[in-house]
């Protein structure tokens, strides 16, 4: 997940800044990573005070993109996915999942937080088919033109386009619906979006939101119809829009889902 604070769109990525929190690093912190600072955790810290659990709704997250990815490479035959918002590497990060199935698939991520360059360069540096962009993905126009971007990533064919955990990080006044579109609009058909957010599902999940615009200043969490809206013009695949452990679980999913599990939902659609 980008920081909202990172570097400009120029692609020049800015010092790390310790006096305020990094989405990514919170995230990292989260899921018991390391590559966080104090001021991180206390968000994380605090999010987990008012959702325990919120650790397995990273891991939830984590899953689906797993799951989604193998479906795209392994049945759709998608060979480029184009990740925006990436976050810092954790395990099984979209270029591994791609290429145990593709092995030339190409990845480009997209992050403007300057320690995931740091650290996916690092990761990166002997895989010649993935690529790590600083630049800010609330700013289509930049990302599309961007050398790191074109030098991977073919749109004259079908992309994986992805937002993972990331629209909820837009307040409304970004315009994460023509964010969406701007990225949709450059893709040909064929191309798929896969997309995840936090989900309002009823008290537990708007205290959590509240926990995350106080110590965080991003988080929205939008219904799911909201969520859903997104996907307008695209050919939703089954099962929909859904609560993220029922899109095309590896095993039975027991019900009903535990608060954690209904947080977030997601979907994956087709540009006809």
């Amino acid at each position: 997940m980008a920081n909202e604070n990172g570097a400009p769109t120029g692609g020049q990525a800015r010092e790390i800044d310790l006096s305020r929190p990094s989405i990514a690093r919170v995230y990292d912190a989260v899921l018991g990573g390391k590559d966080n600072y104090e001021v991180d955790r206390v968000v994380a810290d605090e999010v987990r005070r008012t959702m325990p659990h919120i650790s397995d709704v990273g891991w939830y997250n984590r899953a689906i993109l797993g799951r989604a990815v193998r479906h795209l490479a392994v049945e759709v035959g998608i060979q480029q996915f184009l990740d925006l918002g990436a976050g810092l590497p954790t395990l099984e990060n979209t270029h591994q999942v791609a290429q145990r199935h593709t092995p030339h698939a190409r990845v480009a991520y997209v992050d403007n937080d300057p320690i995931v360059l740091a650290h996916g360069r690092a990761l990166l540096e002997e895989n010649e088919y993935t690529g790590v962009v600083t630049a800010d993905l609330r700013d289509p126009d930049a990302v599309l033109a961007h050398p790191g971007v074109r030098r991977l990533i073919d749109f004259s064919q079908p992309v994986g386009v992805m937002l993972v955990g990331m629209l909820h990080h837009l307040h409304d006044d970004e315009d994460p619906q023509g964010i969406v579109d701007a990225y949709m609009g450059a893709v040909p058909p064929g191309s798929h979006l896969l997309l995840t957010h936090f989900c309002d599902t009823g008290p537990e999940a708007r205290t959590v939101e509240e926990t995350m615009l106080e110590f965080l200043g991003t988080g929205r969490f939008r219904t799911m119809e909201e969520i859903e809206a997104y996907f307008h013009g695209l050919e939703l695949l089954e099962p929909g829009v859904v609560s993220l452990p029922l899109w095309r679980p590896d095993s039975p999913v027991p019900l009903p889902l535990t608060v954690a599990q209904r947080l977030m939902a997601g979907g994956v659609a087709r540009k006809p």
